[in-house]
């Protein structure tokens, strides 16, 4: 079943999708002479016209994504370059006599050996997971489903998924969570929706299930995965959308544990929640829960009742099968990798082996992997130098707040009280995971998998009613990323994204911060979009805002929002405004604030002109360079109707288009495609 991260509710810069350059992990890190690689460039197309492809244009033209890969760029080839590294960190663990390894590094090499034994997997076929088939198929009531839906090392689906979190309004408390779940498919418009490609998805996700089924021996097979496709589509037409998840006032809903009997009368929450082993007391006497989709509660449970308990079996085994195809023979992982990896992103071949087992120990052991990848590749230097650019950019945020023209003082001053109290977190966690409780075997990954499960979830149970730690990071060091926690008023940076093509010591000055400049101020900005902005600097989720203007201020996103409605990135797909209106936000106001920063760091000074390029040309080249990528179609139409990141084009396009500086500085006139006229530029931060 699904759990969910301690870390609760982050705002990340964005999801990585296994995408990456396969060949030469290090080749062009460093652009050009000065930081751009203006071979790139298509000056047949305005600025105005596409400024993306004004910018990678030729790049786009010719470069070819690898099969293996549902994308290709700039993100993506440092994250080949992360996992290039921890195969090395790997190799050398192999290489060393097993009575020097650390534990933490036999764990390491253990866990990756189980993995890459796959005649091993073969040769044992479904025995490793026999007991829990036997147990998911043995199900005879509603209570033993909605204890199964709770299993921990089961890991498999339930209409409920329950994880500890971190209490948005006591953010130095711990908290029940509960959110909708219940669904296979990437969101509900893919049961919903009439288009065409959505329609196909359904009936190759129809067939995945059968499929999958047959492999496991179930007779049957085709009806069963009818039935389990109807089940999953009445869950989805009772969810909420996106938008609305993604609403921190509509989802925080705290109430008595022992309320969910009311909430949703028609499920067995006391089998549900004994599974769990979560305590129901504390020291206050019952505990409380926050309930997310609370209006969609009772109706998931009036569906859970009605459905018979046979269903529910071939439903939970089916995604049972899914949750471990990795670590299964070889006809489960290629059938699911088909529906999952080649239907949703267009992939046609998996990604090598040894490049999953790593990712594999990022996921399962990442802090004691990322220990030795900062060991190898984070120098004290690069800290030094990405803390002096937080720094800068938090400055510029502080310069620009206190002259917005549109926040009255009360909320300015309250502003600034927040933006004082953001914690940085730079390259790698100031305490490491303690691993010593997680048992690794060296011949058993599905034991390996629940092994780690178990780990994390009674590591969690059992801290429910200390404090809060806030010294812990959601991402592991080697990750290409970064986010921003509302509850821990932090922006993070992991030390993998702190290197070219962000942080280039040998670039210009105006690429560095349209790069990693803009990475940074995405992250402040969190704390002040749409949703961020309704947390205090002390983590709280409380109105801080004058009504006047939080009405300013909405009025604004909503014009951002009607922005990004109008991008098609297929034809007929549009951007889902609400649903990446966090995202959006921070992309633009990052690069605003980038830009300040970089002006501010000029001293005054006018900038020189290198290879017929101004500063603020350079700028702005970097910022499309850093975003370029070509994407297959299906992972184009899986992003934009499942995830909160609109497709890189358009963050080029929607945050450069805001700007004033971008007009001057290409020549933006009227009548070209994406002009704006000045009073329809937003200008937030």
């Amino acid at each position: 079943m699904p759990r969910l991260p301690v870390l609760g509710f982050a705002c990340a810069l964005l999801v990585a999708s296994g995408v990456a350059l396969a060949q030469d992990a290090t080749k062009d890190l460093h652009f050009g002479k000065w930081g751009v690689d203006l071979t790139a460039m298509d000056n047949s197309i305005k600025a105005g016209d596409n400024f993306f492809l004004h910018v990678n244009g030729k790049w786009l033209s010719t470069i070819q994504i690898p099969p293996d890969r549902a994308s290709i760029g700039s993100f993506q080839q440092l994250q080949i370059l992360s996992e290039e590294r921890l195969k090395a960190i790997v190799a050398e663990l192999a290489a060393k006599p097993e009575a020097q390894l650390p534990p933490e590094e036999k764990k390491l090499r253990d866990l990756y050996d189980s993995y890459m034994d796959t005649a091993g997997i073969e040769a044992a076929g479904l025995k490793p997971i026999q007991k829990d088939l036997d147990y998911l198929n043995g199900l005879q009531t509603k209570e033993d489903v909605a204890r199964a839906m709770a299993a921990i090392p089961l890991s498999t689906i339930s209409i409920y998924n329950i994880g500890i979190g971190v209490d948005d309004k006591h953010p130095d408390n711990y908290s029940v969570n509960l959110y909708q779940g219940g669904i296979g498919l990437p969101d509900r418009d893919y049961y919903l929706s009439d288009d065409k490609a959505l329609v196909e998805t359904r009936e190759a996700y129809r067939k995945y299930l059968a499929d999958m089924m047959t492999l496991a021996n179930i007779p049957d097979a085709a009806a069963k995965a009818d039935r389990i496709l109807a089940l999953e589509t009445e869950i989805a037409k009772v969810q909420w959308n996106r938008a609305d998840r993604r609403n921190a006032d509509k989802t925080y809903n705290p109430m008595p544990v022992s309320a969910l009997k009311t909430l949703a009368p028609d499920f067995p929450w006391d089998s549900f929640l004994a599974e769990t082993h979560i305590p129901l007391t504390g020291p206050n006497g019952e505990r409380q829960v926050i309930v997310a989709e609370n209006t969609a509660f009772g109706p998931l449970a009036k569906i859970f009742a009605a459905t018979p308990v046979s269903t529910w079996r071939d439903y939970l085994v089916v995604h049972y099968l899914h949750t471990f195809s990795s670590y299964l023979p070889k006809a489960f992982d290629d059938r699911d990798f088909a529906f999952y990896g080649t239907v949703l992103t267009g992939r046609t071949q998996q990604l090598e082996r040894k490049t999953r087992g790593v990712r594999l120990l990022d996921n399962l052991l990442g802090e004691a992997l990322g220990k030795l990848y900062v060991a190898r590749y984070f120098p004290p230097a690069s800290k030094a130098k990405a803390d002096l650019l937080v720094q800068n950019l938090l400055k510029a945020y502080e310069a620009d707040i206190k002259t917005l023209a549109w926040m009255t003082p009360a909320t300015r001053a309250k502003a600034l009280e927040k933006l004082h109290q953001f914690t940085p977190k730079i390259g790698y966690p100031t305490k490491w995971r303690d691993y010593s409780a997680y048992n690794v075997v060296r011949d058993d990954i599905i034991a390996n998998v629940q092994a780690h499960t178990v780990y994390e979830w009674n590591r969690d149970v059992a801290r429910i009613n200390q404090p809060v730690d806030k010294s812990e990071w959601g991402m592991t060091p080697s990750t290409i990323n970064a986010y921003y926690n509302p509850s821990f008023n932090e922006i993070v940076f992991p030390a993998a994204i702190l290197q070219a093509p962000f942080f280039d010591p040998t670039a210009d000055d105006a690429v560095n911060y349209a790069a990693i400049g803009a990475v940074i101020g995405h992250e402040i900005s969190h704390g002040f979009d749409d949703q961020g902005s309704k947390y205090d600097g002390k983590g709280v989720f409380q109105d801080w805002w004058t009504a006047d203007d939080r009405k300013n201020f909405d009025a604004r996103t909503a014009i951002i929002v009607s922005q990004y409605d109008a991008y098609e990135p297929l034809p007929g797909l549009h951007v889902i405004g609400k649903n990446t209106l966090g995202e959006n936000i921070a992309d633009i106001s990052g690069l605003a604030i980038a830009y300040k920063a970089y002006r501010l760091s000029l001293g005054g000074k006018k900038p020189p002109v290198l290879d017929g390029v101004t500063g603020d040309q350079r700028f702005f080249l970097s910022y499309g360079q850093v975003w370029r990528s070509k994407y297959r179609e299906s992972a184009i139409r899986t992003q934009t109707l499942s995830n909160e990141h609109t497709i890189p084009e358009f963050r080029v396009i929607g945050a450069t288009r805001n700007m004033d500086e971008w007009y001057s500085a290409f020549n933006v006139t009227p009548g070209q495609k994406y002009f704006l006229p000045p009073q329809e530029r937003v200008h937030l931060w």
